[in-house]
């Protein structure tokens, strides 16, 4: 185990917060959104990274910005369909996510869209033992690895090298506590550490 490693798990990890669309899935360019499960391309190995945390006993929840339904794009029962047909998957690889959180609005319109707390709040409201500083935050953006550290987390930045990144991603990366190439490899680090 690195130093690094060290580092970002002085203590047990019980809870895993990962952001949706670029870290579980493929992320779409700029301006397009996932509005449909045709449309929701997993990536690999996220399934066995999932099955991999729930059978280490570490909670792991979903939560995701989900702009799109503020512009009229697709509705909240669509974002639901898709996490049902996602949990659905995940239940034939013998996996599954505690919960799916998103956030329906416009920017500056509400205090759930990250990096601001409201997701973690229906979380901890949801699941009572949820505490920040059990906690990690797996994120592909810049509003995903601030949410975590505002809230006193540990951060993962995912460096997909996705064509579809947003900016400020170079600035998520360096501020990070640790950053991995995939899911799968943050898992690994995760649990490596959660067992030492």
């Amino acid at each position: 185990m690195t130093s690094a490693t060290n580092i970002l798990l002085s203590g047990h990890i019980q809870t895993v917060f990962i952001d949706r669309d670029g870290v579980v899935n493929e992320k779409m360019p700029e301006g397009r959104y996932v509005i449909s499960w045709n449309e929701f391309h997993m990536l690999p190995g996220v399934p066995e990274a999932i099955g991999r945390l729930n059978r280490a006993g570490v909670r792991v929840v979903v939560v995701s910005n989900q702009r799109g339904i503020a512009l009229g794009l697709y509705t909240q029962k669509d974002v639901q369909a898709i996490h049902n047909a996602f949990q659905s998957l995940l239940e034939t690889c013998g996996a599954h996510v505690d919960g799916f959180y998103f956030c329906p609005h416009d920017k500056g319109q509400c205090d759930c869209r990250k990096p601001m707390p409201g997701m973690f709040r229906q979380v901890v409201a949801e699941f009572p033992g949820v505490a920040s500083e059990t906690s990690v935050m797996i994120g592909d953006s810049l509003s995903d690895i601030e949410f975590g550290r505002n809230l006193g987390m540990k951060t993962i930045f995912i460096e997909n090298n996705s064509k579809h990144s947003k900016s400020g991603s170079q600035l998520a990366c360096e501020i990070a506590d640790m950053h991995f190439p995939c899911l799968a490899k943050a898992v690994d680090a995760l649990l490596d550490a959660n067992l030492a």
